[in-house]
């Protein structure tokens, strides 16, 4: 069985830092793509960032770079995302999801598992 649990969100003040996991089971990082998404308040679902499975290429949206890092470790099924320097506008929900097709596209409808989200509120 295919299930994904993220965990690590709270609350965390402006410029703080929190780390986010992403524990897989049923299937192993070296065939996925694992992406990272929020839906903050009022909006709609998006990526943030994504790691390929073969090259461990990373991508982030525009808004987060410089500031997360994803990583994975493939020994312990898990994959991270690092989160500095936080803003308010990084208040989300976020989810982490399985790529088979190793895309990292942000369209989820390439993502076919789901975790059940976690999370993360900064202050101001």
């Amino acid at each position: 069985q295919v299930q994904l649990v993220e965990s690590g969100g709270g609350l965390v003040q402006t410029g703080g830092s929190l780390r986010l996991s992403c524990a897989v089971s049923g299937f192993t990082l070296d065939y996925y793509a694992i992406g990272w998404f929020r839906r903050a308040p009022g909006k709609e679902r998006e990526g943030v960032s994504c790691i390929k499975s073969n090259d461990g290429r990373t991508y982030y949206v525009e808004s987060v770079k410089g500031r997360f890092t994803i990583s994975r470790d493939n020994a312990e099924n898990t994959v991270y995302l690092h989160m500095n320097s936080l803003k308010p506008e990084d208040t989300a929900v976020y989810y982490c999801a399985a790529d088979p097709y190793n895309s990292c596209s942000w369209v989820e409808d390439l993502y076919d598992s789901w975790g059940q989200g976690t999370q993360v509120t900064v202050s101001s």
